[in-house]
């Protein structure tokens, strides 16, 4: 069992950045963000390959958002820069352990955080 924890939402003026993080208790082989807004689909924002630091961006994100991880800590961040009023969303941690997933990244994890709240005006 890996517990998740996130932090760093808040509310900012678009243009603006905040960075999440993510602290695990255990290790993870994949963790993501996810973002969820009022009335919509839940969206897979980024992923990183624990022992690669392999990363993959949606393209609503691509060039704004990086994540980035510290494997002493067990941490993965997400910089969120740039950021746009279309970006308010709750925003959750997401991780599996498991190396062996046929199926898309956005898919398929095991354990979820209780989400952090970002909030941009125009």
């Amino acid at each position: 069992q890996v517990q998740l924890v996130e932090s760093g939402g808040g509310s900012v003026q678009a243009g603006g950045s905040l960075r999440l993080s993510c602290a695990a208790s255990g290790y993870a082989y994949i963790s993501a963000w996810f973002r969820q807004a009022p009335g919509k689909e839940r969206e897979g924002v980024a992923r990183i390959l624990t022992g690669s630091g392999n990363t993959y961006y949606a393209d609503s994100v691509k060039g704004r958002f990086t994540i980035s991880q510290d494997k002493d800590k067990n941490t993965v961040y997400l910089q969120m820069n740039s950021l746009k009023p279309e970006d308010t969303a709750m925003y959750y941690c997401a991780a599996d352990q498991r190396a062996y997933r046929p199926w898309p990244w956005w898919q398929g994890y095991q354990y979820w955080g209780q989400g952090t709240q970002v909030t941009v005006s125009p």
